[in-house]
């Protein structure tokens, strides 16, 4: 059945919000399988590393695209670390404190963008990140507005993770000439360099992650990739259909369903202070996308 071009806009989004949901519960898989002897970092390393060969089958060429682009090593990098704070901090953490911290990546994207697209910052500019900082004060601090300091491993590692997101956007612009498939290939492939390397690192300081997994945790493992790769497929669809600004919009929706997921099941704490230092770091994210720094898109 051919869609008519009105039609799209409504497919794109619902397939936008298909990939918010799938990162926004992936929470709830990471910790399952932490419980049954699969630390997050394997479960990243395997679970994009399926996806990274389903790609591969899919789309051989994608391989001599990423060879003729070297410099899509560092988009690698960014995004093979943002999926290795953000997950190891969503199995370890509290998942609310966790999604929020990590949604200070626009406040990153003024620096980065300053310095690695040479854009200005602008008053908006700054008032997102005095936004994004009252919010994460509140967060971090129940309310008592101190300097905000990461209190645990998993808040550093979600702020981290936000940090190596907003970077991940930021290389995305730079190169945007480079073909889709070595782009798509490079993130992919990211997560199953960085997963390993940090793997290493932890067994060499002595703080080695469990990898003891019982019979159904690979169900698990194979359920959860498949749920990546329906989510990373429904992005592109979306991404290639809406507005950057609409785009991001609905990405938001992650937060809202990381929210009410884990408050459901009990995986989070949602006090008064988490709400409106939660409302702040969202007004900085939506800033971020209706300020004029989006006017480009089409």
């Amino acid at each position: 059945m051919n869609l008519s071009t009105r039609s799209l806009p409504l497919w794109a989004a619902i397939a936008a919000l298909i990939n918010a949901s799938v990162w926004g519960v992936s929470w709830f898989p990471l910790k399952w399988l932490e419980a049954r002897g699969v630390g997050s970092l394997w479960a990243t390393w395997i679970v994009f590393a399926a996806c990274t060969a389903l790609v591969l089958i899919a789309r051989p060429s994608a391989w001599k695209s990423l060879r003729a682009a070297p410099v899509l090593a560092w988009l690698g990098f960014a995004a093979g670390m943002t999926n290795a704070c953000f997950n190891v901090s969503l199995a370890t953490g509290d998942v609310v404190r966790v999604v929020l911290l990590f949604y200070l990546m626009p406040m990153w994207v003024v620096v980065l963008a300053r310095w690695m697209l040479d854009e200005p910052i602008t008053l908006g500019a700054l008032a997102r990140v005095a936004l994004a900082l009252i919010g994460a004060a509140l967060v971090l601090s129940e309310g008592k507005m101190v300097l905000p300091i990461p209190q645990t491993t998993a808040d550093w590692l979600a702020v981290a993770g936000g940090f190596f997101f907003g970077l991940n956007n930021i290389l995305l612009r730079k190169y945007a000439h480079e073909p889709d498939d070595a782009r798509a290939l490079a993130m992919f492939g990211g997560a199953v360099v960085v997963a390993p390397a940090a793997l290493a690192l932890l067994w060499v300081i002595g703080k080695s992650m469990a990898f003891s997994p019982q019979p159904i945790a690979w169900l698990g493992l194979l359920l959860f990739a498949v749920a990546v790769l329906i989510g990373n497929l429904a992005l592109q669809y979306g991404a290639a259909r809406l507005r950057a600004n609409v785009l991001s919009v609905l990405m938001l929706a992650e937060i809202l369903v990381a929210t009410l997921s884990s408050w459901l099941l009990g995986a989070a704490q949602i006090t008064q202070a988490t709400l409106i230092g939660g409302a702040f770091i969202v007004a900085a994210s939506l800033l971020a996308v209706f300020s004029g720094d989006s006017k480009h898109d089409s």
